[in-house]
């Protein structure tokens, strides 16, 4: 059995990433962080998605000695230059455990900033980067990138309750749902997340 640690403790990101995953090398062990209690925190110190992508799966690889697959995500509003971009899972500041908490508080500072904002301004887009770091016995090593972009708009309130993040808040082009209400199979088949490892799936069933 083939093995592949995914970069997260988020449960919700770990469930989605191992059912679009599972479309495509079902005979691949899916481990997440939580197997993994005595890895050091990595700290997302870089200035784009696909930095902090590397700083994970790389830093991860090198505890765990097995391949690992990270992604970063970011929710970029259009009325508010980007933000919060990069910082979106961070952007309340709460430094608590609770992530329903946090995603609370992020959607909350999200519809607030953009309480003077009309319909019809109120565009963004998710964006992510998916990396593949797995080092050879040669001591070489194999890595590969891959992006997702859905675009969108923010709604007025938030509804639904599957996904997580700013899903109850972002209703994709062609929708008239937020992510939060469609249910998961249709989530996988339009999100981000989705195009990203629906690209990078081919490559790990050739290297893992």
């Amino acid at each position: 059995m083939r093995q592949l640690v995914l970069a997260s403790k988020n449960i919700g990101k770990i469930k989605e990433l191992e059912r679009l995953l599972s479309k495509y090398a079902s005979d691949i062990e899916v481990l997440g962080l939580n197997d993994f209690p005595d890895m050091p925190e990595v700290i997302e110190s870089g200035d784009s998605l696909s930095q902090n992508a590397w700083l994970k799966a790389k830093q991860i690889s090198s505890y765990s000695k097995l391949p690992a697959l990270a992604d970063d995500s970011g929710l970029f509003i259009d009325a508010l230059s980007g933000a919060p971009g990069i910082y979106s899972a961070r952007w309340s500041g709460y430094e608590g455990s609770d992530p329903k908490q946090r995603d609370l508080l992020n959607i909350s500072k999200a519809l607030s900033e953009l309480a003077e904002t009309p319909v019809g301004n109120r565009g963004a887009q998710f964006k992510t980067v998916v990396a593949f770091y797995k080092p050879n016995k040669d001591g070489s090593f194999t890595e590969i990138e891959q992006t997702g972009l859905l675009k969108g708009q923010i709604s007025q309130t938030p509804i639904g309750n599957f996904g997580f993040g700013y899903d109850p808040i972002f209703i994709p082009d062609g929708f008239k749902e937020t992510l939060a209400q469609l249910a998961p199979g249709v989530k996988d088949e339009v999100s981000h997340r989705g195009m990203a490892l629906r690209a990078i799936a081919p490559f790990l069933l050739d290297h893992l």
